[in-house]
């Protein structure tokens, strides 16, 4: 055993927690070295000088005192608690919000009519109107955003109305379905299914 070693064991020793096989090892280092056995001997010295010492007497209230000084401890939320200990869902949440965030700023800045179709030669847009007349068939399926659809003809399609107006006349003939999305939350799940299907498209 080297003196590096040792020492560690010597002061588990004078705490009285030395025990089996480093106590052995210590002993015979401490036999072949006199330079342990003089530090052992002054940490023993030391050692009964402090309990030897007389013991204070503590005012009374000083504890108190000393513990209405300190400053007050500052208790940490639970949302901050929660966030260190779950940092994954910290952060997906975080990207939710952010994600949410930019959706309705679209939803909210973007004001302009959108027409959208696979068939837009028989739809007449009139300001923020749009028209299908009379005697005029749009194949396939209609979206019209920001504005009032006036169908007086046919669709051969779904129709989608995004945060404006549908009215259909006696004359209409709609094959599918009609659907008005005027809440922020409708647009996104309608926005995220869009997505979607393009996705499954290019795949």
């Amino acid at each position: 055993m080297e003196c590096k070693e040792a020492l560690p064991l010597i002061h588990e020793y004078l705490d009285g927690g030395l025990r089996g096989a480093e106590a052995l090892s210590l002993k015979e280092h401490l036999l072949t070295c006199p330079t342990c056995r003089e530090r052992l001997t002054q940490l023993e010295k030391v050692e009964a000088m402090i309990q030897a010492w007389p013991k204070q007497q503590v005012s009374p209230g000083l504890t108190e005192r000393v513990m209405q000084s300190l400053p007050p401890v500052r208790s940490s939320s639970p949302w901050w608690r929660w966030v260190r200990t779950h940092p994954a869902a910290s952060v997906a949440a975080v990207f939710v919000l952010v994600m949410m965030g930019s959706f309705m700023s679209l939803w909210n800045e973007d004001s302009e009519l959108l027409v959208k179709g696979t068939d837009l030669q028989s739809v007449v847009i009139q300001g923020d109107t749009v028209l299908v007349p009379v005697g005029k068939t749009v194949a396939g399926n209609l979206m019209v955003e920001n504005g009032k659809l006036q169908v007086d003809g046919d669709i051969t399609g779904n129709i989608v109305v995004i945060d404006g107006s549908v009215n259909l006349a006696s004359t209409a003939h709609i094959s599918g379905q009609v659907t008005q999305i005027d809440e922020a939350f409708g647009w996104l799940w309608f926005k995220m299914n869009d997505w979607a299907a393009k996705i499954s498209e290019i795949k």
